[in-house]
């Protein structure tokens, strides 16, 4: 009998199962990425986080491209960068566009603060996340609700890692059209045939 049981779950597939769990089958269980303007945009603004090291501010002190780990939650990855003020850690994620309508950055987000709680025994209560389009951060608080929906999804990684299968098209087509995999994915053309009928013959 074949083991598709997975040790530790990317944090950044947190994210994608989030946003959507059909791009967590293509990105994770499939291995699937398609290459755009957008994935190579912010491909080329994180080259500067991926470097690594620490720089000394005034006040705080930055760590860049951190490995952190949960035992707990099976999920593991890199933050793009720790702060570390007066004693207190901050992850803080570089993304490439603005604040959207949907959440999933949050989610990682706080999958990476859990991580950083059980490497350094503190209580994280908030982190960041910095836009390149607007140039700022915005504040994310670890609240109870966020922190069960990230346990919540890591379970849900695993368990749909286990089975292996590519799960069904998001029901929102607005998270379709803002998908780089929709191309790949083409929800609409299942949802057609899910209906019995293909786009031409309904318009017949």
């Amino acid at each position: 009998m074949q083991d598709n049981s997975i040790d530790y779950i990317p944090l950044a597939m947190i994210n994608a199962l989030a946003y959507c769990p059909r791009r967590f089958g293509y990105e994770f269980i499939q291995a699937e990425m398609l290459l755009n303007e957008h994935v190579v945009e912010g491909t080329l603004r994180h080259q500067g986080v991926d470097l690594g090291g620490t720089v000394w501010l005034t006040d705080a002190v930055q760590e860049r491209r951190v490995y952190v780990w949960s035992e707990r939650l099976k999920i593991a990855g890199f933050c793009d960068l720790v702060e570390v003020q007066a004693g207190q850690h901050y992850p803080v994620e570089y993304k490439k566009g603005r604040p959207g309508r949907w959440k999933n950055d949050h989610a990682q987000l706080c999958a990476q603060a859990l991580c950083l709680e059980e490497r350094t025994g503190q209580s994280i209560e908030r982190g960041y996340i910095f836009y390149f389009t607007t140039r700022r951060r915005e504040e994310v608080v670890f609240s109870a609700a966020l922190r069960a929906e990230v346990e919540e999804l890591s379970a849900e990684a695993h368990r749909l890692a286990a089975r292996g299968t590519l799960p069904a098209p998001t029901s929102n087509p607005g998270k379709c059209r803002d998908c780089s995999l929709q191309p790949l994915c083409l929800p609409e053309e299942l949802r057609q045939l899910a209906a019995g009928k293909p786009r031409w013959e309904q318009q017949l």
